[in-house]
């Protein structure tokens, strides 16, 4: 496996962070409509890939074969949106790290599914013990930083 792979995963983690920060900017420069801010950032999204795909050549054949798609297939865009929209409402309401900590978390625990069972088409990748309890420990360190300011004004038991 490319060890570049795994630097682009963590710029990509940035780059949500950065978009769900940037998308609430937007929300608030439109009067606080979130549903037209995912709106425009989907749109200036998908004008860029539409220039890349373009400048990649292919885009015809592409757009032949999208008809012969499992309706499916097609739901990774409203998810997305869906996911970008929920992100402009709730990062306000409970802060970006417990957004994306929360996030990730769903992320990484339907990724395990997915990889353990090999469904929807994605490789069958068996998932060991190791990494459910690496997973668990994930969960518990996403616990301490959602819950340390609760906890540290919890009074303190002293040892006399």
């Amino acid at each position: 496996m490319n060890a570049l792979y795994y630097p682009l995963a963590v710029v990509a983690g940035l780059g949500i962070t950065l978009q769900t920060t940037l998308n609430g900017q937007l929300a608030k420069g439109v009067g606080g409509d979130s549903v037209a801010a995912a709106l425009f950032s989907f749109t200036a999204g998908a004008v860029c890939l539409g220039i890349y795909s373009m400048i990649r050549g292919g885009i015809v054949t592409s757009l032949v074969a999208i008809p012969s798609q499992p309706l499916w297939s097609l739901l990774g865009g409203v998810l997305g949106s869906c996911a970008l929209l929920s992100y402009v409402i709730l990062a306000p309401k409970i802060g970006l790290s417990a957004l994306l900590g929360l996030a990730i978390a769903g992320q990484i625990t339907s990724s395990l599914v997915i990889d353990h069972f090999g469904l929807m088409g994605a490789v069958e990748r068996p998932v060991s013990l190791i990494k459910v309890g690496g997973t668990i420990v994930m969960l518990m360190g996403l616990a301490v930083a959602l819950f340390a300011d609760r906890l540290s004004s919890l009074p303190q038991l002293s040892a006399s």
